[in-house]
């Protein structure tokens, strides 16, 4: 069975979390990661939980959405001795990339990927990990998981550090993949 926090170990993270009000605009209570990040003791404890609950799984690589889940993601990937992949916004990717786009409240946004990220793959199709930070109305991870499979990546499953559980994100995301969520607001 894959490792999951108790109730201690949760509150624990969430100690290490800053709330911080009225950011980005009044009203929206922001949850920050960087004081987390900047305690090593608690971003190992992190890290080594995640390790515990993925080292059985079977996956090549790790993607990271931009950019805190290349933190994350990268920071998992060089543990379990995986490939780390990022998801970027477009134009800052060096080489030729596919995209994929989706939608925003007021517009439209983008990711993409080099397309031969997944060139090193033994698995056919190869199987990946999709990290990043919080999931909030589960639109840049939905389009991710479409970008994936546009290239035939299986995602096994999407990871998030934190779960805003009342923008109902991680249901959208669960209907093309598995989720968990270290993490839960309310």
């Amino acid at each position: 069975m894959a490792a999951i926090l108790n109730n201690k170990e949760k509150e624990y993270l969430f100690g290490k979390i800053r709330d911080v009000y009225d950011f980005p605009k009044p009203g929206i209570i922001f949850k920050d990661i960087t004081t987390l990040l900047n305690d090593k003791d608690a971003f190992n404890f992190l890290i080594n939980h995640l390790v515990q609950r993925y080292e059985t799984f079977d996956f090549e690589f790790i993607t990271g959405i931009e950019s805190r889940g290349f933190i994350f993601g990268a920071a998992l990937a060089a543990k379990l001795n995986r490939a780390f992949v990022p998801i970027r916004k477009p134009k800052k990717l060096p080489y030729t990339t596919i995209s994929e786009k989706y939608s925003l409240e007021y517009g439209i946004d983008e990711i993409e990927m080099h397309i031969d990220a997944f060139s090193t793959a033994k698995q056919n199709p190869p199987k990946v990990l999709l990290v990043d930070d919080l999931i909030a109305t589960g639109g840049t991870a939905t389009a991710a998981v479409r970008l994936l499979r546009k290239i035939d990546v299986e995602c096994i499953e999407a990871c998030f550090l934190i779960n805003l559980k009342s923008l109902k994100g991680d249901l959208e995301i669960a209907k093309t993949t598995p989720v968990y969520s270290v993490l839960e607001v309310f």
